[in-house]
């Protein structure tokens, strides 16, 4: 019994608003570059004509970078990811924004862990980070979490 009423305290609306809202809050002031970035190419790869011999390499824009380190020291990265996407059969941009349209509060974890993908997944294939940005996903469901922590932030502070 007592562990039951931990577990649903832990998951109460006030404790995953309370869980998330810095750092979704921290992420937010992003928003407005993703917006105005989504579908738009967001790294170069950069060659030399003395770099013939070498493989070229991508160059990101400083505040998609800045957006990664940040989320990165955040406590929303969940290294768990793949069961996110296997829980809730995630394949393509398009599932991750449908799934993101329809999130409530019960879903914050997976929000995280949508994020958290691309950025994890990022470190090893850089592309990966750009897609983010390019296909919407980073814009969505960042926006979506801010959205769910200002309503129900709102709601628990209206019920006090």
């Amino acid at each position: 019994m007592a562990l039951e009423s931990r577990e649903a305290r832990e998951n109460s609306t006030e404790e995953l608003v309370k869980r998330y809202r810095i750092d979704v809050m921290q992420m937010a002031r992003y928003l407005p570059w993703l917006a105005e970035h989504a579908g738009k190419q967001v790294s170069d790869t950069y060659q030399n004509d003395n770099m013939s011999h070498t493989i070229p390499f991508p160059v990101y824009d400083s505040t998609l970078l800045s957006f990664i380190k940040e989320f990165q020291r955040t406590s929303m990265i969940d290294r768990n990811y793949v069961y996110v996407y296997s829980r809730n059969r995630l394949r393509s941009a398009e599932d991750e924004k449908r799934f993101i349209e329809q999130a409530d509060i019960k879903n914050m974890k997976e929000l995280a862990g949508i994020l958290s993908k691309y950025v994890i997944e990022g470190n090893v294939r850089g592309a990966v980070w750009t897609e983010g940005v390019t296909n919407g996903v980073y814009y969505a469901a960042l926006s979506k979490m801010k959205e769910i922590i200002e309503f129900w932030g709102k709601e628990a502070r209206d019920v006090r």
